[in-house]
């Protein structure tokens, strides 16, 4: 497998969910641009990228505030999420995180830790086979604090009932490897799937 893992043993996997198991990112921005427009707000993609990991809702607060807008957060997370439920059909894993699944499914507990919501990260998991293969998912709405917090990663730890320090995290974002070192697990950075 080309992505390698710090040294174990660990007692559990915790895997952000798009970008990290799924190559959905370019399919989230496409996404978020198409919802967007119809609002006359302006995404651009290094920005959406820098912002992985944040929670959809956050960021349409963000771009509220940084635009002068005044967007209904709530109908433009409808609008975003049924705009990437019509991209499923397009949607990949990405290979060397698969990988990992396929090879460590029963020896240890999975949950996906993601800043998107429960219906995003079930499609999601749903359209690739997948979602069966995961013990707990904690999804925006289970927590507070967004990544870089801990909040998210320690949640799913105490409901897999494994110690912090046991879990390895995989993740693809700057703020999901500060959460995972925030809650004391290992972490593997995945390599982001940007497309040309």
């Amino acid at each position: 497998m080309s992505l390698p893992l710090p040294p174990g043993p660990f007692a559990a996997y915790l895997f952000d969910c798009d970008g990290t198991i799924v190559d959905s990112m370019p399919l989230h921005y496409l996404a978020w641009q198409r919802a967007l427009e119809e609002w006359g707000c302006d995404f651009p993609e290094d920005l959406f990228y820098a912002w992985g990991g944040r929670p959809t809702a956050d960021i349409i607060v963000a771009l509220n505030e940084q635009q002068g807008l005044a967007m209904p957060v709530a109908a433009v997370v409808e609008r975003r999420e049924s705009y990437y439920q019509e991209l499923l059909p397009q949607l990949a894993a990405v290979p060397d995180v698969l990988a990992h699944i396929h090879d460590a499914h029963r020896r240890v507990p999975f949950a996906v830790v993601s800043g998107s919501t429960r219906a995003s990260v079930t499609a999601s998991l749903d359209a690739l086979g997948l979602l069966d293969r995961f013990d707990v998912l904690v999804c925006a709405d289970d927590y507070t604090r967004a990544k870089p917090d801990p909040e998210a990663f320690l949640l799913a730890a105490e409901q897999l009932g494994v110690p912090p320090e046991s879990c390895l995290v995989f993740e693809d974002t700057d703020l999901g490897i500060q959460a995972a070192t925030a809650a004391g697990m290992a972490s593997v950075r995945v390599p982001q799937q940007r497309t040309p």
